[in-house]
């Protein structure tokens, strides 16, 4: 009986937008707490606010062991909260101080609240196994660039291109676009007028073809999500329509 009204409680949009609430409100209570001279006036009351929102996730928490039993460590999405949480009560101080850096993540908490980010985060972590065959067909394009660049410009370029180690790391630079042209593909063609021949190709391949074959397999699996998560809805609607039609058949036979 008590698990069955906590559930209707934690279930109801009002609880889900109070919750939502006070993390948003605490994210910003974690902001303030960054600046000195707000700190200097109103610390006090921020901690204080803080600890009560703190307080507030652990009795949700509480209260969803309470009311969803063992099935609440089979979510993965509860373990995900009692972790963040779990990570803010431990002490700030002493060894423990780097961890209070860690008390931003409750606004991660938002994700678990908001069903279609929860759906983004499904739809990326299904997409894990596919990245990661993408991830080792980049890993050997970058090696092998790596090995062509440092060979081909090394001992002109040895900043960007003296080892392989800082080959690969300038191939990332060009990849991501930034500051590739003026600040790396030109001097380099300035002594080496052909090295378009090697630079252009490998952003043809690394940035356009690959990074677009990771965001299909993320934009994939988040469809496969959605229409999975259509599926289950229409077979839980199906099930209580079939519920309630025999329930009326029943009282229908007792008449």
């Amino acid at each position: 009986m008590i698990r069955a009204r906590l559930n209707a409680i934690l279930d109801r949009p009002e609880t889900r937008t109070a919750i939502i609430v006070v993390i948003l409100f605490n994210a910003v209570l974690l902001g303030l707490e960054t600046i000195p001279p707000v700190m200097a006036r109103f610390g006090q009351a921020i901690l204080i606010l803080d600890a009560l929102c703190l307080a507030i996730f652990v009795v949700e928490l509480g209260a969803k062991m309470i009311a969803q039993g063992r099935s609440f460590w089979r979510d993965g999405w509860n373990l995900f909260d009692t972790a963040i949480v779990g990570v803010a009560l431990i002490p700030g101080a002493g060894t423990f101080g780097v961890l209070r850096a860690l008390r931003i993540l409750r606004l991660l908490r938002v994700i678990s609240v908001f069903p279609r980010l929860r759906r983004v985060v499904e739809g990326f972590v299904t997409a894990l196994p596919g990245m990661g065959s993408v991830f080792v067909l980049m890993a050997v394009i970058f090696y092998i660039g790596a090995v062509m660049a440092t060979t081909l410009f090394g001992a002109s370029f040895p900043d960007w291109f003296g080892n392989l180690p800082r080959a690969a790391y300038s191939l990332f630079q060009i990849m991501t676009l930034e500051s590739w042209s003026m600040g790396i593909v030109r001097p380099v063609m300035d002594v080496y007028p052909y090295a378009w021949m090697f630079f252009v190709p490998f952003i043809m391949i690394t940035t356009f073809a690959v990074v677009n074959l990771l965001v299909g397999l993320i934009v994939n699996s988040m469809q496969e999500a959605h229409a999975a998560e259509g599926v289950a809805a229409t077979d839980a609607y199906r099930d209580e329509v079939l519920a309630r039609l025999e329930a009326i058949e029943a009282r229908l036979r007792e008449r």
